[in-house]
């Protein structure tokens, strides 16, 4: 795993967000062939928690938009702290030259509280509330939905309006990548 991490902050409240995040994550799929590779969007979270629904509901409004990515983890059938290892086993074994884009809540700065951050590393799923799970993802999408300060409420107490908005812009994101990605392959 790298040790050094590319980290891009966003703010989803300007209007041209979802654009400069989808060319990020062009620019890092472009680092590789996506044409040797089968995406898979990862959305790790629950519905059991407001701030944690973040990941569930990216994967909702993806889940039919491209049948080239597959999509895991929705409302529906949500990938969290119960069944992610089973999630990664399955990738891993299931489905050949996977590319994994991971997307799921954090907790940081009060000043970042509402920011996406885009990374080239993988995610520490349960992290911010101290759990040890294994990491995951080529490409690492957050949304930082409350301040990280030890208190595992504070998922329980985050506004709706904040983990709806950074999940809007996650998957407008996420479709203009794929949109500009599958309209021209190979973007040099």
């Amino acid at each position: 795993m790298k040790n050094d991490c590319d980290i891009h902050y966003f703010n989803p409240t300007d209007d041209s967000s979802y654009i400069e995040i989808g060319e990020c994550l062009i620019n890092y799929m472009r680092e590789i062939n996506i044409n040797d590779f089968t995406p898979v969007i990862l959305c790790i979270g629950t519905d059991r928690a407001t701030g944690d629904c973040l990941g569930p509901l990216v994967g909702d409004q993806l889940s039919d938009f491209n049948d080239s990515y597959i999509v895991m983890g929705k409302l529906s059938s949500p990938v969290h702290a119960l069944n992610i290892k089973d999630a990664i086993r399955y990738i891993r074994n299931e489905i050949p030259n996977p590319f994994v884009i991971a997307v799921d809540a954090a907790l940081g700065e009060s000043s970042h509280i509402g920011y996406i951050t885009v990374s080239d590393c993988p995610i520490y799923p349960g992290k911010g509330v101290q759990k040890k799970l294994p990491a995951i993802g080529d490409v690492s999408i957050t949304g930082i939905v409350n301040v990280s300060n030890n208190n595992p409420g504070l998922l329980q107490n985050t506004r709706l309006y904040t983990v709806m908005s950074l999940a809007n812009c996650i998957s407008q994101a996420l479709k203009y990548s794929i949109n500009a990605l599958e309209s021209s392959p190979y973007i040099s």
